[in-house]
């Protein structure tokens, strides 16, 4: 294997030796509030026509735990190596930059793909599967676990310590992705809170995600697609020049 094959490959296997943990856990959370929202809002929410509530959740729900272990695994990699001193190891390998960035960005990606995957499969159950376009659906997932698995880096490269990574996760990820619209449709909220909606880059990963499920969405695909491809190549130019430069792992 190459260098950052070998990285890659040593990611996966560190959470996937905890899988029940970093794999089933989210997967329960994402059932458990499927069972508690669908069965108290099924038929009091209207959503896209005639599509259930329980099967609108079904995507935003399989997208939130998606970012939200993509951002986590990078993340906690990256600070968990810090503390316990093994980063020294990873360092005096002749990895480049990218090599650092590919392998973290992408166990982040299959880490979250993994979690999506077995939200959806487990959520089968309660709601019949709708597919209006498997290749949207692809490329969002795909897009919104890379954007993650980048600013968990950039996370990474910030924290020193545990409590600042929970901090950032805490008050940043956690928010953003419950006011995104996974629980609702941003039509039914007031034209003020509509707006502000507009504003947060998770709302356009969950709306496009959701978009391949029942080919309706509360704004455009194209423009979702746009936003999230940018907000990535943005997020992935700065994390490149901090692993350039050594940003809180070399100095």
């Amino acid at each position: 294997m190459s260098g950052w094959q070998t990285l890659f490959y040593k990611e996966v296997l560190r959470f996937w030796k905890v899988s029940f943990q970093t794999v089933a856990a989210p997967v329960l959370t994402a059932v458990l509030y499927l069972l508690i929202f669908g069965h108290v809002l099924q038929g009091r929410v209207t959503v896209f026509g005639d599509v259930s509530y329980t099967a609108f959740l079904v995507p935003g729900l399989v997208m939130m735990s998606l970012l939200q272990n993509a951002f986590a695994n990078s993340s906690s990699s990256l600070v968990q190596s810090k503390i316990m001193g093994s980063l020294v190891f990873v360092l005096l390998t002749p990895l480049s930059h990218w090599g650092w960035f590919f392998a973290f960005v992408g166990a982040s990606i299959v880490r979250g793909l993994a979690v999506g995957l077995g939200v959806y499969v487990i959520t089968l159950f309660f709601a019949p599967p709708h597919f209006a376009s498997l290749p949207w659906v692809l490329m969002f997932a795909v897009l919104g676990a890379g954007l993650m698995g980048t600013l968990g880096l950039l996370a990474g490269l910030w924290a020193d310590k545990f409590d600042q990574m929970a901090a950032f996760q805490n008050f940043v990820i956690v928010p953003m992705t419950f006011l995104s619209g996974v629980f609702y449709s941003i039509q039914s909220l007031p034209p003020f809170w509509q707006k502000v909606s507009h504003l947060n880059p998770f709302f356009y990963m969950i709306d496009g995600f959701r978009y391949g499920f029942f080919g309706q969405s509360d704004t455009s695909p194209w423009l979702s697609l746009g936003i999230v491809a940018v907000a990535w190549l943005l997020v992935s130019a700065l994390a490149v020049q901090l692993l350039r430069t050594g940003y809180k792992i070399r100095n």
